[in-house]
């Protein structure tokens, strides 16, 4: 391979295949860093971008779950040096000038950089990024398990925590699957008595494994054991999560954070219950460190399948047929 290249699973339009591409090594810019990859996640999200439920701009190199270390800085970089083991989030960049970035909140900003949409992305053996976009991986984490962290790890514990959990409530996972299996043992990690529901036969001795103190299969049975005052909607059925209400008790939280094509039709149960839907992303940087630290503790870990980058349209394949268990990472 030319010194100047580098192997990049490259996807020509919406739905396109993802195939394997020689592609010139990024410049980081002057508040840069460039990253060897050794590791990218498949999320979800990456299918619904390649089958144009999710705009996106192409051809693109899609991946928002890097984790490498860092092999040159830009000029203006003192946060990050050569060396470090680091990986960042879907949010590069915002313009620092609107209600939103001066309010503190730039996550909402109109004209934000994401990685894998308006910039390459993690499915690469290179990437560059903002320095101050990125955050150190604890040394104890290997790359293949800080990976699913940066969006899966994330997405669910600031879930959690925008929820407001109080210490005597109750968790709800729906879903055991990519999110569900990290929800169940964050919230686990956190101290709070987690209760799995799925209606998959073959995933309730494995949510047991995970730390469910309970599970089961319907929002009915929910309810018949207390109910739970926190329900974080990690599938990807609308129909699951709002069946799960029936469990939801008075003024408890359903987060939804698994993205789906299905309605989403809000019972009026909820309304009775004093319910509240609370639609939640990653919600902020302390929460990405927090997700990190608890998984370099050991208190969580990822279920993983990797595949080599060359093997990157298999793993695409078994991401988007739900075969995959549960996430799928690329190495390099």
């Amino acid at each position: 391979m030319n010194a100047c290249c580098m192997k990049a699973v490259v996807i020509p339009h919406v739905r396109g295949a993802w195939t394997v591409s020689q592609v010139a090594i990024p410049e980081p810019k002057h508040d840069e860093v460039l990253i060897k990859l050794h590791a990218s996640g498949i999320c979800y999200s990456d299918v619904h971008l390649t089958q144009g439920s999710l705009p996106g701009k192409f051809p693109q190199i899609l991946g928002h779950e890097p984790a490498g270390e860092i092999v040159a800085v830009g000029a203006a970089v003192t946060s990050r040096t050569v060396g470090d083991r680091v990986g960042l989030a879907w949010n590069q960049r915002s313009c620092g000038r609107c209600e939103w970035c001066l309010g503190g909140r730039p996550r909402f900003c109109l004209h934000g950089i994401s990685t894998g949409i308006e910039v390459a992305g993690s499915h690469a053996e290179y990437m560059s990024a903002p320095a101050d976009a990125t955050m150190l991986i604890p040394d104890a984490l290997s790359y293949e398990q800080a990976a699913p962290i940066f969006c899966a790890g994330y997405t669910v514990w600031g879930g959690l925590q925008y929820a407001d959990p109080k210490p005597h409530e109750r968790v709800a996972v729906v879903g055991i699957g990519g999110l569900g299996h990290l929800a169940v043992q964050y919230a686990k990690a956190a101290g709070f008595e987690t209760i799995a529901v799925t209606h998959s036969p073959d995933k309730r001795a494995l949510a047991t494994q995970l730390g469910a103190d309970a599970v089961v299969e319907s929002g009915a049975e929910l309810a018949a054991l207390g109910g739970a005052d926190i329900i974080l909607g990690t599938g990807n059925s609308h129909q699951a999560m709002v069946d799960a209400i029936a469990g939801l008790r008075p003024e408890g939280r359903l987060v939804w954070m698994g993205v789906a094509e299905d309605p989403f039709v809000v019972p009026a149960r909820l309304f009775e219950q004093r319910g509240r839907i609370v639609a939640s992303g990653q919600n902020g940087a302390q929460y990405l460190y927090e997700a990190l630290d608890l998984a370099a503790r050991g208190k969580v870990r990822v279920m993983e399948e990797c595949f080599p980058i060359d093997q990157a349209a298999e793993a695409y394949e078994r991401v988007a047929t739900g075969k995959a268990l549960f996430r799928a990472v690329l190495v390099m």
